[in-house]
């Protein structure tokens, strides 16, 4: 709100604006990641064939209990998801939600450090100690480690999907 301020008046934004701009923040947030998840499993859906089934049996089965809405028995979308048939790309298509994992985690430990309390007396301070941690750690060891050894270092732990989850308003937030 600091920032949402009219350019000629100064007047701030209305309060409702401001919540609707919010609410968009969030909007179907769990059906993109529902969807997110079925792109992976389509991209690793040989690991689940066995016995009489066809790739479209497997792709039918998962989608029961993924999708709200479930597809057509005649959907091919698998024909045409080119990630499918990409190499060893697309062995790595859960990159995606992985690295928005890690993206959430990571800007979290600003949250844990105080961004939301700018006013705070200790938030300067916790704010350079954070983002000194994350210079030294997250962007100067970049490809010379591990990914997860550089992240367990900036966080003193594994990633966790929390931090995404609370982000996307699929997780209460605790007060």
């Amino acid at each position: 709100m600091s920032i949402a301020k009219h350019y000629e008046t100064g007047e701030s934004l209305p309060e409702d604006i401001y919540s609707k701009l919010l609410a968009t923040r969030t909007f179907r947030a769990g059906s993109y990641s529902l969807r997110q998840v079925i792109l992976i499993w389509s991209c690793t859906r040989s690991m689940y064939l066995g016995g009489s089934e066809s790739i479209y049996d497997v792709d039918q089965r998962i989608s029961q209990k993924t999708q709200v809405i479930p597809p057509l028995q005649e959907d091919r979308f698998l024909c045409g998801f080119s990630h499918i048939f990409a190499g060893p790309y697309a062995a790595g298509y859960y990159s995606y939600k992985w690295a928005e994992v890690q993206s959430a985690d990571a800007f979290s430990a600003f949250e844990d450090a105080g961004l939301d309390d700018i006013k705070g007396l200790c938030f300067e301070q916790a704010m350079k100690e954070t983002g000194k941690k994350f210079r030294e750690t997250i962007l100067a060891l970049g490809g010379g480690k591990a990914p997860l050894d550089v992240f367990v270092e900036f966080r003193g732990r594994e990633p966790s999907p929390e931090s995404l989850l609370r982000h996307n308003g699929l997780l209460a937030v605790s007060v």
